[in-house]
C-alpha cells in the first residue's frame, strides 16, 4: 500500500485531480553545477527572498559526496502514472510544506509521501519492477565455437545431421547428398520434371549458342572457345550446384574484364597463342579463388560489393561493352585496344574510311529486332520464348542473307571457319612462368569475384521466387570447380548469367538437368553444325551483345538510390564514371573504397536520439519523428543505435554530454523542471568492448559530479555480461539498471518521493 500524507497537507486541496493510479511529484530545483561546470540558474519566479524549507528531514542529494544544496523559491509538479508514462506538469508559485508520512517511506517501487516535494494521489502501489537478469555462464570454448559458427556457418548447413533416430547409413547418404546435390533431385525425378527440363534446356541452348560466340569475341578469344565454355562447365554444375534455375555459360562482365585487362599487355591478333594461354590461366586462378572462398566459408567477403557499387559498375561496364561493339557495327578492321569512352570514340572517328554501310544496316536491323522481342517478353511473360529464340533467329537469318548475297556483301566481316569436335585439352597451355603471370592472377581475381557475385545474386533471386534456398558457399564451390575443370578443357571464366537464367526460369526448368540438356545441344552443334556459322556476320554478334547488356544500364535503380541514400548514389556514380573514364578495376576499387568509408562512418558516428513518451502509454519514441511524443520533465531519455567500440566510444561520450548541455539550455529557456536523471536505452547496442566500457566509466563520473543520475535500460546478453565482468555495474546503486524505460521512469520517480 502507498502511504499518503495527512489530509490537511494534501496537494489536492489546491490542485484537484481525479482518483487514478498516478502520483504527483514536486521537484525542487537545487542549485547545482551544469554538465559544463557552470551553476544552473534557478527556475521560476521568486515570491520570497528566503528559501522555503519543507517540514520533515531535508532530502539528500543524488551524490552523497556533495553537501545538500539549498532549495530555490519555486518548484514544479510532475504527474507520472505508476506504469511510467508521463501525464503532465504544472508550476507552483511556492512549494507547499509537506509532512513526512507516518511509518516512513515504503519499499522500492512503492509510493508514499516524501521529503522532496512529492505528493501521492491514490493508495495503489507502483507496479512491480522487473529485474534485469544476468546471462548464464558460458565457457570460453562454447563462446568461441558459437561465434565461429555464426561467422562461417550462418545458414547451419549441418542441421540435417542432427535429426533424431538417424541411422549411420542415413547420415552418410545425407552427407553425400550435401556434397553432390544431384543425388537429392535424382531420387524424385520423373517424366513430368524431365519434360519441363527438356523444354527449358533446348530453349536456353538457342540463346547460349549465339551468346557463347558473341561473348568469346568480347573477350578477344576465338569464337569456338565460347561454345566450349557452354558445354563442359554446365555438366559439372549440374552435379555440384544447388540452384534449379541458374543458366551456366560465359557472362558479359567476365568477358569484358578478360578482354580489357589482357589485351593491354598482349595482342590477341599477333600473339593469339599467348593470349589464349593467359585466358585459360586466368580462368584457373578465378576458379581457385572461388573454390577457396567456398571451402573456407568466406562468402561474406563478396557482400562488400554493395548494390550501389554493382549498379554503377554494371552500368559502366555495359557502356564499355556497347562501345566495343562499334567495331562490329561499322565494320572497322583497325580498332583501338583501349576500353575507355574517349579513346574508343576517337578511334571510331579516326577510322571513318573503314566504315561499311552494309554492316551498319545489318547490326541496327537485328538490334531493333532483338529489342522489340525483349519488350514483348517483358510485357507478356508467357511469351518468354520470343526473346529467347530471337538471338538464334537473328544468327540464322543474317547468315542466310550474307550467304545468298555474298558477292555483294564481301566487305562484311564474318566469323569464318570454326573447328569441329569437342573440347581439346588445354593443360599444356596453362601459363605458370614468365612476365605475364601476375597479369593472369590479377585478372583472375577480378573476373572471379565479379562473376561469382553475379552468379550467386541470380541464383538467390530465382530461389526466392520459388520458395527454396541455396547455400552461397556451396555455390562458390560449384562455380569454382567448373572453372578449374573448364580451364583444363579449353574453357574460360563462366558463371550464371542474368539473361540465360531468366530464360531458364521462364521456360519452366525444375532442376539443374536443364543445363545438361543445353550442354548436349551444344555438343551436337560442336560435332555437326560448325560449318553453318562460316557466313555469320560479326555485325549480328555485335547486335546480340548490345541487346544483352543494355539492360544493365538501370536508370530507375540509380534514381531510387538518389531518393533513398545520397551517399549510395555517390558510390554508384563513382563506380560508373571510374569504369567509363579510367579503367574497370580502378573504377571498381574506387567504389569499394567509398563503400568501406561509408561503413567506417556509420560505425564511428552512430545514430543517437532523444525519446519522449506517447501520452497514456508506456511507449517511448523519437521526439523528432513523433509529434505527439512528450518529454518527461527531469528526465533526459536517449537511445544509442550501434555497438559501442573503440572507433565510436569517444564520439558517443561527447555526443551524450552535448545532449545534456542542450537539454539544460532548453530548461533555462522554457522554465521546465531541472534535469535530474539521464536514461540510456541500450537495446540496440549489440556489443561493447573495453573502450566502450571505459567510456561509460568516464560518463558516469562526469554525471556524478553534476549530480545527475545515470540509468541504463535493457542491455542485451553480451553487453550485460561484459558490464558485469568489468565491475561497472558495481558503481550503480539499486536504481541504475532497468528492463524498460517505463519502469526506469516510474521507479526513479518513486525514489525521489521516498
Amino acid at each position: 500500500m502507498v502511504n499518503t500524507p495527512p489530509p490537511e497537507k494534501h496537494l489536492d486541496e489546491q490542485h484537484h485531480q481525479p482518483q487514478s493510479s498516478i502520483a504527483s511529484i514536486d521537484f525542487y530545483t537545487p542549485l547545482r553545477l551544469s554538465i559544463d561546470g557552470t551553476p544552473r540558474a534557478a527556475v521560476g519566479p521568486s515570491p520570497t527572498n528566503q528559501p522555503i524549507i519543507p517540514e520533515g528531514p531535508i532530502p539528500l542529494p543524488l551524490s552523497s559526496r556533495s553537501p545538500p544544496p539549498p532549495f530555490p523559491e519555486a518548484h514544479h509538479a510532475i504527474t507520472i502514472s505508476n506504469n511510467g508514462s508521463f501525464l503532465g506538469s504544472h508550476n507552483h508559485p511556492s512549494p507547499p510544506p509537506l509532512r513526512p508520512p507516518p511509518g516512513g517511506g515504503g519499499k522500492k517501487g512503492g509510493g508514499g509521501g516524501g521529503d522532496d516535494g512529492i505528493n501521492v494521489i491514490d493508495d495503489r502501489a507502483v507496479e512491480e519492477i522487473h529485474e534485469v537478469c544476468h546471462p548464464p555462464h558460458v565457457s570460453m570454448w562454447d563462446k568461441l565455437k558459437g561465434r565461429l559458427n555464426e561467422i562461417f556457418f550462418p545458414e547451419d548447413p549441418f542441421h540435417v545431421f542432427r535429426k533424431r533416430n538417424q541411422s549411420p547409413a542415413t547420415k552418410f547418404v545425407e552427407a553425400v547428398q550435401y556434397v553432390f546435390p544431384i543425388i537429392g533431385w535424382l531420387r524424385t525425378y520423373d517424366f513430368d520434371v524431365f519434360r519441363s527440363d527438356l523444354i527449358a534446356g533446348l530453349t536456353i541452348a538457342s540463346l547460349a549458342i549465339p551468346q557463347g560466340i558473341s561473348y568469346a569475341k568480347l573477350a578477344n578469344l576465338p569464337p569456338i572457345i565460347g561454345l566450349y565454355s557452354s558445354f563442359v562447365p554446365p555438366m559439372i554444375y549440374a552435379v555440384l550446384g544447388s540452384s534449379r534455375h541458374l543458366g551456366i555459360g560465359p557472362v558479359s562482365v567476365a568477358s569484358l574484364i578478360i578482354g580489357s585487362e589482357l589485351s593491354q599487355s598482349v595482342s590477341p591478333e599477333t600473339q593469339t597463342e599467348l593470349y589464349v594461354s593467359l585466358a585459360f590461366t586466368t580462368t584457373l586462378f578465378a576458379g581457385l579463388l572461388q573454390t577457396g572462398l567456398g571451402i573456407f566459408r568466406l562468402g561474406f567477403i563478396i557482400d562488400f560489393l554493395s548494390k550501389a557499387t554493382l549498379t554503377g559498375f554494371m552500368a559502366g561496364a555495359a557502356v564499355i561493352v556497347i562501345l566495343q561493339q562499334l567495331k562490329g557495327l561499322f565494320g572497322i578492321t583497325h580498332f583501338t585496344k583501349e576500353m575507355q569512352i574517349i579513346p574508343v570514340l576517337k578511334s571510331v572517328i579516326h577510322e571513318e574510311k573503314e566504315w561499311t554501310w552494309q554492316a551498319v544496316v545489318i547490326c541496327l536491323s537485328f538490334l531493333a529486332l532483338l529489342l522489340v522481342a525483349r519488350q514483348v517478353s517483358a510485357k507478356k511473360p508467357k511469351l518468354f520464348w520470343v526473346s529467347a529464340l530471337a538471338p538464334l533467329t537473328s544468327v540464322i537469318i543474317s547468315t542466310l542473307v550474307v550467304f545468298i548475297l555474298r558477292s555483294k556483301l564481301h566487305k562484311v566481316a564474318t566469323i569464318g571457319k570454326l573447328p569441329e569436335g569437342v573440347n581439346p585439352s588445354s593443360l599444356h597451355q596453362l601459363y605458370f612462368h614468365g612476365p605475364y603471370l601476375s597479369l593472369a592472377i590479377k585478372t583472375g581475381i577480378l573476373a572471379g569475384v565479379l562473376s561469382l557475385t553475379e552468379g550467386i545474386a541470380v541464383g538467390r533471386t530465382c530461389a526466392s521466387m520459388n520458395n527454396y534456398q541455396i547455400d552461397g558457399n556451396k555455390e562458390m564451390i560449384a562455380i569454382g570447380a567448373m572453372n578449374v575443370c573448364g580451364c583444363l578443357c579449353s574453357c574460360y571464366v563462366v558463371s550464371g548469367g542474368f539473361a540465360r537464367s531468366a530464360v531458364n526460369y521462364n521456360a519452366g526448368a525444375k532442376t539443374a538437368f536443364s543445363n545438361v540438356v543445353m550442354a548436349l545441344a551444344i555438343l551436337i552443334t560442336l560435332l555437326f553444325l560448325m560449318p553453318l556459322f562460316y557466313y555469320t556476320p560479326n555485325a549480328v554478334l555485335a547486335a546480340i551483345i548490345t541487346s544483352a547488356v543494355i539492360g544493365f544500364i538501370d536508370v530507375k535503380a540509380a534514381y531510387n538510390l538518389w531518393k533513398l541514400d545520397k551517399l549510395d548514389f555517390l558510390i554508384s556514380m563513382c563506380s560508373f564514371f571510374g569504369v567509363l573514364f579510367i579503367s574497370v578495376p580502378i573504377g571498381l576499387a574506387i567504389a569499394v573504397g567509398i563503400s568501406l568509408l561509408k561503413i567506417i562512418l556509420n560505425v564511428s558516428r552512430p545514430f543517437t536520439s532523444e525519446l519522449g513518451n506517447i501520452p497514456g502509454t508506456r511507449i517511448y519514441r523519437n521526439l523528432s519523428c513523433y509529434n505527439n511524443a512528450r518529454r518527461v520533465p527531469a528526465f533526459l531519455i536517449l537511445t544509442i543505435e550501434s555497438p559501442i567500440y573503440f572507433a565510436n566510444s569517444m564520439y558517443l561520450q561527447e555526443r551524450i554530454i552535448r545532449w545534456i548541455r542542450e537539454e539544460e539550455q532548453r530548461i533555462q529557456e522554457t522554465g521546465d523542471a531541472i534535469l535530474k536523471c539521464v536514461i540510456l536505452d541500450i537495446t540496440a547496442v549489440t556489443n561493447i568492448d573495453s573502450s566502450g566500457i571505459e567510456m561509460l566509466y568516464q560518463l558516469k563520473r562526469t554525471m556524478d559530479r553534476s549530480l545527475l543520475h545515470l540509468v541504463l535500460v535493457n542491455p542485451v546478453a553480451i553487453v550485460m555480461e561484459r558490464l558485469q565482468n568489468s565491475k561497472f555495474l558495481a558503481t550503480f546503486d539499486a536504481r541504475g539498471l532497468y528492463l524498460t524505460i517505463g519502469e526506469a521512469v516510474s521507479d526513479v520517480s518513486s525514489s525521489w518521493r521516498n
